[in-house]
């Protein structure tokens, strides 16, 4: 892919099913201050990206090629079979978690199973055309449904910004605990890891993967304070998805119900996160035992169907999406440091 369209990608990633929802658990910690954790954040991602490349660059390849250089192939081989699991466990999370948003907002009698399996036909479909149809979707999620961030400004009308106030009124662990909360939401930005040796002149790709994460890190702190001023601090925990909720006092001329049309155009924003998750762990899969990629694709797909519909419970998929951020956490700000600097000293024993 050309190196402007890893923007596009790495927002595709980090825009799914997380946004609308994760204004309540940030609260959870900082209270309507966990903005600034947002913002803190999101700018610490920066850091770690930094590293991604210098990894990629070090070994000249994914980091299956960064276990190998380090690790050996036996153990490096090992230690990125885990990395199938991750990401797989991610497309299960976000097609279960997407299902339960139709169920409750839409069609209270709707089929996990069926819908589901719509779901993932369409992203096999996806997958089969290529990892350069992949982008282009990725690209399309990104430009068609824009329109809806507009929508927001509706909720103006009723924002309360002095509930924002005081500021900076939490301690430092408060804070930390709002930005791990947000872990989930910025999840994907890593997968320039796998997806390296695929970019066209990875170098010039930098800037535009910097500003893709730029990019949604003002979003996501943009809408955190709206969604604070928005809503009360009590109300907003007994709210879900407070994103959706504020599309409700929306009022058209020719929609009644807008939400509904947000949650549809949602399948498109959601269809890349499904699609290179399982591209990756299907890619990892080749790579690992030199399978062939196309039957690994189906396998993932079908487990993924099989245990998506296995989730029944509100409970369930919380705990589900919780497990997925903390995974998420140790693999983004303790796993790639430290394999950043493995690399480092690897290199340099071998330099020498």
């Amino acid at each position: 892919m050309s190196p402007f369209l890893v923007f596009y990608v790495i927002i595709a990633m980090q825009f799914g099913i997380g946004i609308l929802g994760y204004q309540q658990f940030i609260a959870e910690g900082a209270g309507y201050d966990a903005w600034i954790s947002v913002l803190i954040a999101g700018l610490s991602l920066h850091v770690i990206l930094w590293m991604i490349y210098k990894i990629c660059e070090s070994v000249n390849g994914d980091i299956v090629s960064a276990h190998i250089f380090v690790f050996g192939n036996i153990l490096g081989k090992a230690i990125s079979s885990l990395i199938i699991f991750y990401y797989s466990a991610y497309a299960i999370s976000v097609v279960r978690s997407y299902t339960e948003i139709i169920q409750v907002w839409i069609f209270h009698e709707l089929s996990v199973f069926w819908f589901s399996l719509a779901i993932i036909l369409l992203v096999i479909y996806i997958i089969f055309g290529g990892f350069r149809t992949i982008v282009g979707i990725a690209f399309f999620s990104i430009v068609i449904p824009s329109y809806l961030i507009f929508i927001f400004a509706f909720a103006f009308k009723y924002t309360n910004f002095n509930n924002l106030l005081p500021i900076f009124d939490h301690s430092q662990k408060e804070f930390a605990i709002s930005a791990k909360n947000m872990s989930l939401s910025y999840l994907g930005f890593e997968i320039i890891l796998l997806c390296y040796p695929f970019i066209k002149e990875p170098e010039k790709s930098k800037k535009w993967a910097h500003l893709g994460v730029l990019f949604t890190t003002l979003f996501y702190t943009g809408l955190a304070v709206l969604t604070f001023a928005f809503f009360s601090e009590e109300m907003l925990k007994r709210t879900i998805w407070p994103s959706l909720q504020m599309w409700r006092i929306v009022e058209l001329p020719f929609v009644e119900r807008v939400e509904y049309v947000g949650i549809a155009s949602w399948l498109l924003i959601i269809l890349p996160n499904i699609s290179l998750s399982i591209w990756i762990a299907s890619r990892l899969i080749k790579r690992i035992v030199n399978l062939k990629q196309k039957i690994s694709v189906l396998l993932i797909a079908i487990l993924c169907l099989i245990i998506s519909v296995s989730f029944q419970t509100r409970e369930e998929i919380k705990l589900l999406d919780e497990y997925i951020a903390k995974a998420g956490f140790w693999f983004v700000y303790v796993y790639i440091p430290l394999l950043f600097t493995a690399v480092l000293i690897a290199k340099k024993v071998k330099g020498k």
